[in-house]
């Protein structure tokens, strides 16, 4: 039987690419083999010739160590991933890497590995084409109306983050999503049963899901049968097949050691007699296998022949609501905040963050996105339209829930999709949560907006569980990450315009307290550092400071500026930005062999490399519960202790 072969095949070019590479996991492929070809053959629309199709079915490998199954299938279906590059798996400038990475490779949905992730990740997608599907349905059709399908193994499971999004999954009835559940009972160190036996269906079930379990995973009718019912149920569904990790793999078969190590010479033999594999050479396709997945390549080719043939009849019928959906794909608008500047009000920049927000979201209507239950202390709401839930997914805020987490792995997703620009927003100091997948929206190149508020001891009574001292040092230690801690209320606008053209993630830091909008040219924080406050005569001392510090800052400066000195304030509300200027530029704004001091309430940890090894005030200890003023007073940030501080330095040798 030609589908059974085909699975074979699958098996034995992800063994064969482990074996050559010397590393990588054998056991989910060999386990997983014939419920993914399932899939992929008789669900799963696609086109390879065209691997961005809005409208494809998406496929997240969650269990991304398993990476050599998807790479075979993606050169059996016709993506570009050839025989040579399954020969080059695990190596440098491979298009089949270690974990599958987003970017690198055609069919590649997502950048998966770190577990629990690829699961949420599969929420947003979910949820973004809801979304698009509700927005632009018009005569019982949209452009966007998919399935996004997900492959989880126990790991997955286990991650605390799985529970955040699949609790969220079920209150939000995401019917297009179904999640094929791997389980065979084993991770890195032996059976589950040892920490993990979790009845997951009744988990689910409570959870709102549609469960349904396939005894065996080689039972390719029964999977295509339970994928058939999941289509057909309204809510999310979660589909286990009990597999055997390492199938057919000789003394490996069914143990931890076929996990993540090659099964060896004498255990592909064992593989080869098992499944009755007849070739002789490696990395062998049989031509009848060829032509088996060229024929199904061909229907899917066909599946969206047709579906360009009704959104051109779209077109026809509905241009202004084509040209929005056009528009919303390709990112076609930006938002204008002039009209917010010059603002001579003292105010948070959260709430200066908040009217930004407001002009950002009327000006870009697929932005869409919300708070972890911190809606009206992050000013993070879109004041003109309601929260998106089962009933209703045409809104534009999302009610995250309690789950950091999971909301910057949603969002995530739901840049994934495309054609949606997504914000997140909590308390900075609980970024400590989201990071894992900040990390991975860095790697992706995802231009998710992070609005983090109350940005520091200026918490006040909260205490030191609240109030961020190294969180800001953890942000700026990414690559590909734009961190922004604005001053005021105008550079707040500036860092919403720096924010809403970005093609990387932002986080913008924003202060609980008011601060005093200053006199500084503020357009310019958009090359990360400038200067707010220039020296008179002679220039003594450069002082960078960030944030509610600047103020401060230009107020200690002037007392110095009494006493005889020269002094230059600089604001640098982004390292990133200020590192991605010139040479010349930079040295304009701190110029070598000038004694260089910073200012920032929060931890000093990397100052160093603007300040020289000059002076560096901040807090490197945790902070306190008492009213925010107090707390300045009390850690030194009122202007004469500044001042006091920097004048000790200059005058050192």
């Amino acid at each position: 039987m030609i589908d059974n072969k085909t699975i074979s095949s699958l098996r034995m070019l992800s063994v064969d690419m482990i074996e050559k590479a010397k590393s990588g996991h054998p056991g989910l492929p060999l386990g997983s083999a014939p419920m993914l070809y399932t899939l992929y053959k008789d669900f799963l629309n696609f086109n390879p010739e065209k691997p961005k199709w809005i409208n494809r079915d998406r496929f997240v490998l969650s269990a991304g160590h398993g990476s050599a199954i998807l790479y075979s299938l993606l050169n059996l279906f016709g993506f570009d991933v050839s025989i040579d590059d399954i020969k080059n798996f695990r190596q440098w400038g491979s298009k089949t890497p270690g974990h599958p990475e987003y970017g690198d490779t055609d069919g590649v949905d997502a950048t998966t590995g770190p577990l629990g992730q690829g699961i949420t990740m599969a929420v947003g997608m979910a949820l973004a084409e809801a979304h698009m599907r509700s927005h632009f349905t018009v005569d019982g059709w949209s452009p966007v109306d998919h399935y996004t399908y997900a492959l989880v193994g126990d790991g997955c499971l286990m991650e605390g983050i799985s529970h955040e999004a699949a609790s969220f999954a079920g209150s939000h009835k995401l019917g297009r999503l179904i999640v094929l559940y791997d389980s065979n009972n084993i991770s890195i160190e032996g059976n589950t049963e040892i920490t993990f036996h979790d009845d997951t269906l009744k988990r689910f079930e409570a959870y709102g899901w549609h469960t349904q379990r396939v005894e065996d995973g080689n039972d390719t009718e029964k999977i295509k049968e339970a994928i058939e019912n999941a289509k057909k149920d309204e809510r999310p569904s979660i589909i286990e097949v009990k597999t055997v990790i390492g199938f057919g793999a000789g003394s490996v078969e069914g143990s931890e050691k076929s996990h993540g190590a090659p099964i060896g010479e004498d255990n592909r033999k064992a593989l080869v007699e098992k499944i009755k594999w007849n070739e002789t050479e490696e990395f062998t396709v049989p031509e009848d296998v060829k032509e088996n997945a060229a024929k199904i390549v061909e229907e899917k080719k066909k599946v969206y022949d047709e579906y360009k043939k009704k959104l051109q009849e779209y077109e026809s019928k509905n241009p202004d609501k084509y040209r929005e959906y056009i528009d919303w794909i390709h990112f076609k608008h930006e938002a204008d905040l002039s009209k917010l500047l010059d603002s001579k009000e003292k105010d948070a920049t959260r709430s200066a963050s908040g009217a930004a927000l407001q002009e950002v979201a009327k000006a870009i209507p697929n932005m869409i996105g919300g708070s972890a239950d911190l809606g009206p202390s992050n000013n993070s709401q879109i004041k003109d339209s309601g929260f998106i839930s089962s009933s209703d997914y045409n809104e534009r805020n999302i009610h995250f829930g309690v789950r950091e987490f999971a909301m910057a792995a949603i969002s995530n997703g739901i840049a994934l999709h495309g054609g949606l620009k997504p914000f997140c927003a909590t308390f900075f100091v609980f970024s400590d949560y989201m990071k894992p997948a900040m990390r991975l929206a860095a790697l992706m190149n995802l231009p998710v907006t992070y609005i983090l508020t109350h940005d520091s001891i200026g918490v006040g009574e909260d205490g030191p569980t609240h109030e961020p001292i190294e969180h800001l040092a953890m942000l700026r230690s990414l690559p590909n990450f734009s961190v922004i801690r604005p001053a005021d209320f105008n550079e707040t606008v500036y860092a919403w315009e720096v924010a809403q053209k970005a093609t990387k993630p932002t986080a913008l830091i924003l202060s609980r307290q008011k601060l005093e909008t200053l006199k500084i040219e503020s357009e310019n924080l958009k090359y990360g550092a400038y200067i707010a406050k220039t020296e008179k005569d002679k220039l003594d001392l450069v002082v960078v400071a960030t944030g509610s510090e600047v103020g401060v800052t230009m107020e200690a400066s002037k007392i110095l500026e009494d006493k005889g000195y020269g002094v230059r304030v600089v604001s640098m509300p982004s390292w990133d930005l200020f590192d991605e200027q010139d040479e010349e530029y930079r040295e304009s704004v701190l110029p070598c062999g000038v004694k260089t001091a910073s200012v920032e309430a929060l931890s000093t940890f990397g100052w160093d490399k603007y300040t020289k090894g000059g002076l560096k005030i901040g807090l490197d200890r945790f902070g306190a519960s008492a009213p925010g003023s107090e707390l300045f007073e009390h850690f030194g940030f009122t202007p004469e202790k500044i001042a006091d501080k920097l004048e000790s330095f200059i005058k050192e040798n």
